[in-house]
């Protein structure tokens, strides 16, 4: 187990680098996961691994340490709502206004294996045939280099498959790989994946329709949520759609959104109320 010194260099150093915040239960985790990465790059123990970052003699094994201890669960059409809105309500809404520029801008942050944008990019292939001619970005960000090279890759286990992809949809847009499944080109290329650090001052995209952070904020303190609601509100265009988790709200972080309801799901408006407002830096 790691010693409680160490513990205390691995989460002051994630939080710093990622915004994570790490309480004492999760000194077992650290250890865990600090374990398999040591396996991974062929050390002795987590003990080792801490050593070495402490020292600071290897910036790549410092980096790999942050993103063992963020958290990258996710699944197809993931709580299912949000995706219903996008289809229903949100795209039709959106292709009305901008039917003049023919121009459409998702962005899904912290996203992971890539899950969630690819189920946007079916949404959209799926229901909205007409987007063939319009200027249409999907931009799928995350902290993590190797969950990034997944998501890219497009390969998913059965396990994966199986947790929320419709069969139709899976026989159409993606091929057997093996045991697993690997996502067909003519979906892959509407998703551009980036790698992007939530704590950065800048946004990775601006002028945005439609942000889904969601299963996000959870694990940030106040002053870091509040940093990030205000980028997300800075890119995201005035009559433009967040979504957060089902359990996470802007309540009490931030006064430049307005909650509203969508079907069996809801998502956040832009308040008009001038430029957002500085608060205290995390840390």
């Amino acid at each position: 187990m790691l010693s409680t010194a160490d513990f205390n260099l691995v989460r002051d150093l994630v939080r710093s680098r990622s915004g994570v915040v790490l309480d004492d239960e999760k000194a077992y985790l650290a250890d865990s996961r600090l374990r398999q990465l040591a396996k991974d790059v062929g050390m002795a123990s987590a003990t080792e691994v801490v050593a070495t970052v402490r020292a600071g003699r290897n910036a790549a094994l410092t980096q790999k340490m942050v993103e063992a201890m963020t958290t990258n669960e996710t699944s197809f059409f993931r709580d299912g709502h949000p995706f219903e809105a996008l289809q229903t309500v949100i795209v039709p809404e959106l292709m009305r206004r901008r039917a003049a520029e023919r121009r459409l801008t998702i962005w899904c942050g912290a996203c992971s294996t890539g899950q969630e944008p690819y189920s946007v990019a079916m949404v959209l292939r799926e229901h909205f045939p007409s987007l063939s001619g319009w200027d249409v970005r999907i931009l799928a960000t995350d902290l993590c280099t190797d969950i990034l090279a997944r998501a890219r890759s497009g390969r998913y286990t059965q396990m994966e498959i199986g947790r929320g992809m419709p069969q139709d949809l899976l026989a159409k847009y993606f091929d057997r790989d093996g045991t697993g499944w690997v996502v067909r080109d003519t979906l892959r290329k509407l998703v551009e994946f980036r790698q992007y650090n939530l704590l950065s001052e800048t946004t990775p995209i601006g002028s945005v329709d439609v942000i889904f952070m969601r299963n996000v904020l959870i694990y940030f303190d106040i002053p870091t949520k509040h940093a990030i609601l205000d980028r997300a509100r800075g890119a995201l265009r005035t009559d433009g759609y967040l979504f957060l988790g089902g359990s996470e709200t802007t309540w009490n972080l931030h006064d430049g959104f307005a909650r509203v309801p969508c079907g069996r799901a809801h998502f956040y408006r832009v308040l008009n109320i001038g430029p957002p407002v500085a608060r205290p830096r995390a840390g």
